[in-house]
């Protein structure tokens, strides 16, 4: 009998499924919500990465930039032990979740969610 040689890098993903959904919803809105951002007047993008990527290819580096953001917290979340993985995911869901919220009541309203409450 010959040994099975298991090529590649084993990764464990949060157990919990709904988790990782919400982290896919959440950085989508944020993703459509980022792009929008460059494409209003009276708003702006504040990650100096994703303007850089926007600066050298246009629309498609806002894209690529939110996409190597995902993939830096899923690597993350798949190299660290539970219950550690989970609660990472956790708190990167909890940080699209604000992001998208703030980036969307921005484009709907105009003003950022801080400023309307300072006024």
């Amino acid at each position: 009998m010959e040994p099975t040689v298991t090529r590649g890098v084993a990764l464990n993903r949060p157990a919990n499924s709904p988790i990782r959904i919400s982290f896919g919803l959440f950085w989508l809105v944020d993703l459509v919500a980022t792009v929008f951002l460059f494409l209003v007047p009276y708003a702006t993008e504040l990650n100096p990465i994703t303007t850089t990527f926007y600066a050298a290819i246009g629309l498609p580096g806002v894209v690529l930039a939110g996409s190597i953001y995902a993939a830096v917290v899923v690597l993350i979340g798949h190299y660290l032990s539970k219950p550690y993985d989970a609660l990472f995911a956790t708190g990167a869901v909890l940080v699209y979740a604000f992001c998208a919220s703030n980036n969307v009541i921005l484009l709907m309203s105009g003003q950022a969610p801080l400023e309307m409450l300072v006024i």
